[in-house]
């Protein structure tokens, strides 16, 4: 069955929209490609040896965080963070207080759909004392199709800037 963007929740969902799109568009070989790439890079992403209890913001005023029905819930998954918010679906509405209840270890700022920055890092970090705030490309985490060739290289690179101890 066709995958529409909606429905577009993990990376085997992504891969098959693109190959969708190559067919549409008679270009299936180069789709192939880049789903066979897209697969083998995050087939090399390394494992943290300790998922740490991660948040990840997409919206302030409220704060809204990304439940396990998305894509971008798969993209921290996949980039070995455990997400303090599995347990909802799409994009609840949250607060810092349940964050800290989590146990959150590391908070995740996304650069999009709302653009926050090192400035909101600073604000909230006094909130937040025992939890790393880190402000993230949302690109990564959240666009699916050719901009999946870049993502295990950036989530690496956040895992080794966070000190994540792999196995």
């Amino acid at each position: 069955y066709p995958v529409w963007i909606s429905d577009i929740r993990t990376l085997h969902d992504a891969c098959e929209m693109i190959s969708q799109v190559g067919m549409i568009t008679g270009t299936q070989q180069r789709a192939n490609n880049m789903t066979g790439r897209i697969k083998e890079v995050f087939t090399g992403l390394p494992k943290p040896a300790h998922k740490p209890a991660t948040a990840y913001l997409v919206w302030q005023k409220p704060y809204m965080t990304v439940g396990n029905d998305t894509f971008i819930h798969a993209m921290l998954e996949a980039a070995g963070f455990d997400n303090v918010f599995k347990n909802e679906l799409r994009y609840p509405e949250t607060t810092l207080e349940k964050i800290r209840e989590k146990g959150t270890e590391i908070l995740l700022l996304a650069s999009e759909p709302f653009p926050f920055t090192q400035k909101h890092a600073g604000e909230l970090q006094p909130l937040l004392p025992g939890t790393k705030i880190i402000p993230v490309d949302g690109e990564m985490f959240s666009w699916y199709g050719s901009r999946l060739l870049r993502s295990p290289s950036y989530f690496s690179q956040l895992q080794e800037s966070l000190k994540i101890i792999r196995s």
